[in-house]
């Protein structure tokens, strides 16, 4: 990974681009920025390797694939020193999609997807707070998701 990497109007045009659409080829950029489909290719090249680019992928819509309960999971771990196991417990099931070691109320916060209150009741009493390292859980249920949006270049 590249720290030394400074991104110009360029670059930015070219990942603003490709969040929209990762399968825009490099040649419909090239004409729409006024370089070479060659440019492109360093370009995005030169910010895979400083790794600003770590990827192209698709989005799936989670509710079209039966997970209709998003929640949020504030976790209190027994001591510091419990996180690295915990994490790994975490990262062993499934429904937990993404996790954060925090600060303040919370050790570590998950986002959680289940597909019914049944499942997440499941998940909650039989696997998440059954790992040794956690303490104690708080559960936040979802309503509504209003804004999803990437951080702009």
């Amino acid at each position: 990974m590249d720290s030394s990497f400074q991104r110009d109007d360029l670059d930015n045009q070219i990942l603003t681009a490709l969040m929209e659409d990762a399968r825009t080829p490099f040649a419909e950029l090239a004409k729409r920025f006024n370089v070479s489909a060659g440019t492109i290719h360093v370009r995005v090249e030169k910010m895979k390797q400083a790794g600003i680019i770590t990827g192209a992928q698709i989005t799936v819509n989670p509710k079209a694939l039966g997970y209709d309960v998003c929640c949020f999971i504030g976790i209190n771990l027994k001591s510091a020193g419990d996180y690295p196991a915990a994490i790994a417990k975490l990262n062993a099931l499934e429904e937990v999609v993404e996790a954060y070691y925090t600060t303040g109320n919370y050790s570590v916060f998950v986002k959680v997807m289940c597909q019914s209150i049944d499942g997440l009741q499941h998940v909650l009493i039989n696997r998440i707070q059954s790992i040794d390292e956690i303490q104690s859980t708080e559960t936040l249920i979802s309503l509504q998701n209003p804004i999803v949006r990437a951080v702009k270049p």
